[in-house]
């Protein structure tokens, strides 16, 4: 069991300033746009292929992007 702490594998997660746009209060039939910086996008963690769909969903005060279960 002490093999737990010392294999642990240390990572840094990136993180960068998103931008969100929406569309005006009386037109919210439009759709809402999540930019993701580009260092993020190019990082090899980063999980997601082009043209992937994503679940998005409200936790709290969070949003969460996940892939789909399948």
């Amino acid at each position: 069991m002490e093999c737990i702490v010392d294999c642990m594998v240390n990572y840094r997660m990136l993180e960068g300033y998103a931008k969100i746009i929406l569309p005006t209060r009386s037109d919210r039939s439009k759709t809402g746009i999540l930019y993701i910086p580009a260092d993020i996008v190019k990082d090899s963690s980063f999980p997601f292929n082009p043209d992937q769909e994503v679940v998005v969903r409200i936790d709290g005060r969070r949003l969460v992007v996940e892939v789909p279960k399948a």
